[in-house]
């Protein structure tokens, strides 16, 4: 029998960016102790399998994409500036290489040496801010260094670009519909930019300004740091326990970015860094290494699935990242600690284990 296939392979690495999978996470759900019998089912959506492992591949192809659209950006003469937490600047990085702009991002100094070393090792240029001014000087800084570049910076900005809810209303909610069948009944999603919770929910729910149809009236859930609450506070909730710097990397900015619709959300939870990654642990025991971010957003998707209510629905929740690019977090301390330390051993006959640093024969 001969078989007709047809070609399909990339041209270069953002045409790979999409398309990402569904994964089942009942075995979360049984650990803690959510009754699946009565038809409730978690779903991941595995963002963290772009070809820059983060949801924020998506959001830096929909900015260049546009910039390029519009005029504002020329390949070999502008100069992407942007602040960033490490996902969104790692994407704008890979981006430039592909398209041939130099890029400089800023970050608060917190972020994990992995994300350094990504940006630097695609070319970009990586200049970090106080941790005490969090992502608002980053900010800063990137507009600061804008203005010495003579008209040739920009500052693609991720937190007010419409270019960030508009991928994912094109691309990740019509994937997710798609890929349930529509049977998604609620929506978990952290809070970064506001892009991703904004954009699939105005795909499923439906958008007049965007003049898009409602395809299901969904419950949407924002998740954020139970440390710093204030799209709780923003939706008229009160802030619980001490609030400052947290561990959640990717969301809580300590801004209420202008890419977020409030009146989309209907409930925001807020999940402590000591929550996010105990979820984010449970993850990798399963076989899904994950970011703490996703830890986060798993852990209050499984709360949501506990309740009453959440009988016999689908809820989809979006794993940002992967999780390789979080092992100098606090989170892996004692596994870095216990790599580190690890000895070797010494071999069985015939081997003579003095001439590998050995003290006798048989080590």
């Amino acid at each position: 029998m001969i078989f007709k296939h047809k070609e399909h392979i990339a041209s270069r690495p953002s045409d790979l960016i999409g398309g990402t999978p569904l994964i089942d996470l009942g075995r979360i759900l049984k650990e803690k102790d959510v009754d699946t019998s009565s038809g409730v089912r978690l779903l991941g959506k595995l963002e963290s399998l772009g070809p820059c492992s983060s949801v924020k591949d998506r959001l830096g192809l929909s900015m260049i994409n546009a910039a390029e659209k519009e005029g504002k950006i020329k390949p070999g003469e502008s100069v992407l500036v942007e602040p960033t937490s490490g996902n969104t600047g790692i994407a704008l990085a890979f981006l430039a290489r592909e398209r041939g702009y130099k890029c400089i991002l800023t970050m608060p100094e917190t972020m994990s040496v992995e994300r350094r070393m990504m940006l630097l090792a695609l070319g970009a240029e990586v200049v970090l801010t106080p941790k005490e001014t969090a992502v608002k000087g980053a900010i800063a800084k990137a507009q600061e260094i804008i203005d010495g570049l003579d008209g040739k910076g920009i500052m693609l900005d991720q937190f007010s670009n419409p270019a960030n809810a508009r991928i994912h209303r094109e691309t990740t909610g019509p994937e997710i519909w798609r890929d349930t069948a529509g049977k998604i009944d609620i929506l978990v999603s952290g809070v970064g930019t506001g892009g991703t919770v904004t954009g699939i929910s105005q795909f499923i729910k439906g958008s007049k300004e965007f003049n898009m149809k409602a395809h299901k009236q969904i419950k949407t859930i924002a998740v954020e740091p139970k440390e710093q609450m204030l799209i709780t506070e923003a939706k008229g909730g009160e802030k619980e326990g001490p609030q400052g710097p947290h561990r959640i990397q990717g969301m809580g900015a300590g801004i209420i970015p202008k890419v977020l619709d409030l009146n989309i959300i209907d409930e925001v939870i807020a999940i402590h860094s000591d929550e996010a990654e105990e979820m984010s642990t449970s993850l990798w025991m399963m076989g899904l290494p994950t970011g703490v971010s996703a830890g986060a957003n798993v852990a209050a998707a499984a709360k949501v699935a506990a309740r009453e209510d959440s009988k016999g629905k689908t809820i989809v929740c979006i794993i940002p990242s992967f999780g390789e690019r979080y092992f100098t977090h606090p989170m892996f301390s004692k596994v870095k600690k216990e790599a580190e330390e690890m000895k070797k051993q010494a071999l069985p006959e015939p081997f003579d284990n003095t001439k590998y640093g050995f003290a006798t024969a048989r080590g």
